[in-house]
């Protein structure tokens, strides 16, 4: 009986997890490049300090030759904290949120929503939010109140504050705030993955059955799935350099990322943009995941702006849900 219990409760929190596994055009030139070892050049390509070579086109391969260390922005790459940050910082901000959650049915149509604008006011180290304005359609909410769908119940736990309640002692100190799972309740637990795939993607996840290793996208039995491209672009007119992961076409049934985008702002590297598709399929659950994720300049700050998730995943205790949310900012 113990054993059951258990299993239930594996499946329940896999659910969750699913959902979790959600909450970041190339240049057709490339020309040779040496690698940052100093080695002899190969066609469009440069070894990264995970010892897999990435495609440069010509503007960052010009970079590289005039002194620009590649190494230590890969590392960069791998070791980015500003993103997190910015989420953090998120708590410690007055700010006005407009948010759209739609649950969809089987053939697309909309089973349930809500659309609300909702206010954050900060008062010292504390902070506490006001409902302006709520629309919900279909069965949003159970009879007592609670969310119905697991989509709701963890966007609310990370962008809500229950009414009259004060949230006090946030900071956006990230030295010291690991992105632990280890010996917290269920929904803390979904919630530090969920911060895991979104504010450090491309490392492994614990605790997420079959998929946890393999969102390690640096990790080297991993990594060569994977075609690395490494690109200088504009995006809303700030000069950054993109760097994307895709899947090698005969991986693409075995990996988690689909792609994994990020603009890395030339100025100071920090992360404007990011773009994530995710997907897995086994016997008793499924996922398939879009993501988008954008951050602005408020007063210096590095701020969420906008928050696109479209998602559909099934766990075998739990059915399958299909979602779909946006959150915008304000400041």
């Amino acid at each position: 009986m113990n054993d059951k219990r258990y299993y239930i409760r594996k499946r329940q929190s896999m659910a969750i997890l699913l959902l979790i596994a959600l909450l970041f055009p190339a240049s057709p030139a490339f020309s040779q490049a040496k690698d940052v070892q100093g080695k002899q050049p190969t066609q469009g390509k440069d070894s990264s300090i995970f010892d897999l070579p990435i495609q440069m086109d010509e503007v960052t391969v010009k970079a590289a030759r005039g002194g620009w260390d590649i190494e230590g922005f890969i590392r960069r790459v791998k070791t980015d904290t500003t993103f997190y940050k910015a989420f953090r910082a998120l708590h410690l901000v007055s700010y006005k949120a407009a948010n759209d959650i739609k649950i969809f049915d089987k053939n697309g149509g909309t089973e349930a929503s809500l659309n609300s604008r909702t206010e954050q006011f900060v008062n010292g180290r504390c902070r506490s939010m006001k409902v302006l304005d709520e629309k919900t359609t279909g069965d949003f909410y159970k009879n007592n109140g609670d969310y119905r769908y697991y989509t709701a119940a963890l966007y609310a736990s990370l962008f809500f504050t229950k009414p009259g309640q004060e949230v006090c002692g946030e900071d956006d100190i990230i030295a010291g705030h690991a992105l632990e799972a280890e010996g917290k309740g269920a929904m803390e637990k979904n919630k530090a993955q969920l911060k895991q795939l979104i504010f450090n993607p491309g490392s492994p996840v614990k605790g997420v059955p079959f998929v946890g290793n393999k969102a390690g996208i640096f990790e080297p039995d991993i990594a060569k799935m994977y075609n690395f491209r490494l690109q200088s672009v504009e995006f809303e007119g700030e000069e950054c350099y993109l760097f994307a992961a895709v899947p090698k076409p005969e991986y693409s049934s075995q990996v988690v990322y689909n792609e994994l985008s990020t603009w890395f702002r030339k100025s100071d590297y920090a992360i404007l943009a990011r773009n994530y598709s995710l997907s897995y399929h086994t016997v008793v659950f499924d996922f398939d995941v879009r993501m988008k994720v954008r951050l602005q300049n408020v007063h210096g700050r590095l701020l969420p702006s906008s928050i696109d998730y479209n998602g559909n995943w099934y766990a075998f205790t739990k059915g399958r849900e299909r979602s779909a949310f946006t959150a915008v900012f304000t400041y």
